[in-house]
């Protein structure tokens, strides 16, 4: 913003500017489990104000991902960067304190406890000193309240227990913990996959938010429409290994749909299963009505009988 005053020279205020690098940066990251090759050369970028989605099947590695992402698993051989310099975590604390959280799909919640316990859950503001040292409950329920607003996310009451939320309105308290608590990156584990379609919208739409937060989000998921709905980046992932990477804006919904379905597998497939119904051709929405087999005339009762 830049000012002028009679008699006085311009002053320009300096404006906040993201970092030009990645938050988060993976380069050809490999992790095995004894003799089984968990990642094989995986790599990744996690920007502010972007949203990262890593997508595949079970079995893919998701898990393993965002397990060395999180700090839970230390990685074998490639680089993990933080804002640029390189590090290997040895636990989910050191992750935690360079702004990196990590909300799982089994939330650690206390359900009989309140919402705004829980939202300070081993971050607890006291009052008072030695043995007169209590909670101060009434920051914790203001700022709950305050936090949660900032975020969209209106609550009936943050003194009812947060095992009365539903699975979604439980992913937002999440995220907007995470958004408080000075996140730089938000780290989320399939967070609709257990959501019907209007619980997902509602989820995505918080974290939508976070990005415009300036958050580098990373979004774990199978579902590609819930992907290309708020992503900025697609990390695809077979059998450990990178099978794509893309930026929005170079691949549509139906090509990511298609990739994360199989590609040419899928291809095969179809072609391996039209061979078995007798030789007649088989698109994705079934035989062709020339080729398939007609159904047969039921008995008739009489010549039954």
């Amino acid at each position: 913003m830049t000012t002028e005053n009679p008699g006085t020279p311009m002053t320009t205020t300096p404006e906040l500017v993201p970092p030009a690098g990645p938050l988060v940066e993976l380069t050809a990251v490999s992790k095995s489990y004894g003799n089984v090759l968990a990642l094989r050369e995986v790599s990744l970028e996690v920007h502010a104000g972007q949203i990262t989605c890593v997508l595949g099947d079970n079995g893919a590695g998701k898990s393993t991902l965002i397990k060395i992402i999180a700090g839970l698993h230390p990685h074998d051989s490639g680089t993990y960067a933080i804002e640029g310099v390189p590090v290997q975590h040895t636990s989910p604390r050191q992750a935690l304190d360079r702004g990196i959280a990590t909300v799982y799909q089994d939330l650690a919640v206390v359900p009989l406890m309140p919402v705004w316990r829980n939202f300070f859950l081993g971050s607890e503001p006291t009052r008072g000193r030695g043995p007169l040292r209590r909670l101060d409950t009434a920051t914790m329920r203001a700022t709950t309240r305050e936090a949660l607003l900032r975020m969209g996310i209106d609550l009936r009451d943050v003194d009812q227990p947060i095992g009365t939320l539903s699975g979604g309105e439980r992913q937002c308290v999440a995220i907007a913990r995470a958004v408080h608590f000075g996140a730089k990156v938000l780290v989320l584990d399939e967070p609709t996959a257990a959501l019907g379609v209007k619980q997902s919208g509602m989820v995505l739409r918080y974290v939508a938010a976070a990005r415009d937060e300036g958050l580098g989000v990373v979004l774990i998921t199978h579902n590609p429409h819930h992907a290309y709905l708020v992503g900025d980046r697609f990390v695809l992932l077979k059998r450990g290994t990178m099978s794509g990477s893309h930026l929005k804006e170079d691949i549509t919904l139906d090509r990511l749909t298609r990739e994360m379905a199989g590609g040419s597998e899928l291809d095969e497939l179809t072609h391996e299963l039209g061979r078995t119904r007798g030789g007649g051709t088989m698109s994705t929405d079934g035989p062709t009505a020339e080729k398939a087999a007609p159904s047969p005339e039921p008995p008739d009762p009489e010549t039954s009988a």
